[in-house]
């Protein structure tokens, strides 16, 4: 390939829609800090954070201050590189999550269709599995690298609830792709669109189910958040940072939420399909524009992000959480099992209506 073969058109197209998707997901991060502490204050039954700007709404922007400003504090015992590598690629693997993820469908502007997914890659969900492993090493190596006993002990709790719970949620991903015979997440939200065909949920109610309790562990989201168990392990295994590196850590906590809410609702719910609404025969009975359409496509995608965002809080303020050979338990003896029947029953009846 030349310089001259190269579509630099396309290029910086995909280029902008990089940044744009890049930091909407930040600015949504940093505003799911400020309504998780609110989702919680209307459960305990007191106001939240309500004097920074109007209704407490500037709250977000103070925090990130704070952590901008904190001083930057490296232990003495430390592996330097390692430490400051740890929280980036934890931040770079949540970020990475967004790229074969379909936001609508399309936009016409200046004589070009351009797509609203950076790489359609037809193995999609291998890549984002690909790139949640990665996220994995993040935490390792940041509990290794702090040389403190109790962010170690975090960072192994970590890793091994990360394996443990993919496991589970892999095999409750093989029914969804044994229904669509692809693993392009564009196809399978397509398949959904398509007329008389249901969302996915209807098909794999317990394949979400499950897909759904493993994103929480993925998360390391309360009753799972065993690798961040303040009153057991001081702070987890971020407990020796501070200022941003601090921050990188907790935001891609919220990155990750927003990106397996994106991931769930394109998998069982349609993606950016709208309920009930023929997009396709509004474009083509000039009802609305395609550029309309599309912009709609991506709201009802947020709409279904912010449900499951919300039920992440929901549950993180309402239950205890597990003891860790409680969460093995789960993971080996009920969901694991539980994924195997599901992905049988599966194939069986797939069998069964294709004779």
């Amino acid at each position: 390939m030349t310089l001259l073969s190269i579509d630099w058109i396309l290029l910086i197209e995909k280029l902008v829609l990089i940044a744009i998707i890049v930091f909407a997901s930040l600015g949504i991060a940093l505003y799911t800090t400020f309504a998780e502490r609110k989702v919680a204050a209307v459960l305990q039954d007191r106001p939240g954070p309500n004097r920074a700007g109007p209704f407490g709404l500037f709250q977000p922007f103070a925090d990130g201050l704070k952590l901008i400003m904190k001083e930057e504090i490296i232990p003495n015992t430390a592996n330097k590189f390692l430490f400051i590598l740890g929280p980036g690629l934890a931040m770079t693997a949540a970020l990475m999550t967004c790229a074969v993820i379909p936001w609508s469908s399309h936009v016409e502007l200046f004589d070009r269709t351009i797509d609203l997914q950076v790489a359609d890659i037809n193995i999609g969900i291998l890549y984002i599995f690909g790139v949640v492993s990665l996220g994995v090493y993040g935490i390792m190596i940041g509990g290794w690298a702090s040389n403190n006993k109790f962010s170690l002990m975090a960072a192994l709790r970590g890793a091994s609830q990360a394996i443990s719970y993919e496991l589970a949620m892999g095999m409750a991903l093989i029914a969804v792709l044994m229904l669509s015979g692809s693993l392009s997440l564009r196809t399978i939200v397509d398949q959904q669109m398509e007329a008389g065909r249901l969302w996915n949920i209807a098909y794999q109610p317990l394949g979400f189910l499950i897909f759904f309790i493993c994103a929480m562990a993925e998360c390391n989201r309360t009753p799972f958040d065993l690798p961040e168990a303040e009153n057991e392990l001081n702070f987890g295994y971020h407990q020796e940072y501070s200022s941003m590196k601090l921050g990188f850590y907790l935001f891609a906590e919220y990155v990750n939420m927003i990106m397996s809410s994106a991931v769930m609702a394109s998998l069982y719910f349609g993606g950016f399909d709208i309920p009930f609404v023929d997009e396709q025969h509004l474009v083509a009975t000039n009802v609305l524009s395609q550029n309309v359409v599309a912009l709609l496509g991506v709201l009802m995608l947020l709409v279904k992000i912010a449900i499951f965002i919300f039920v992440f809080m929901w549950i993180r303020w309402t239950i205890p959480r597990f003891r860790y050979d409680q969460l093995m338990n789960l993971g080996w003896k009920k969901l694991i099992p539980l994924a195997l029947v599901n992905m049988l029953i599966t194939g069986a009846v797939i069998l069964w209506l294709g004779k």
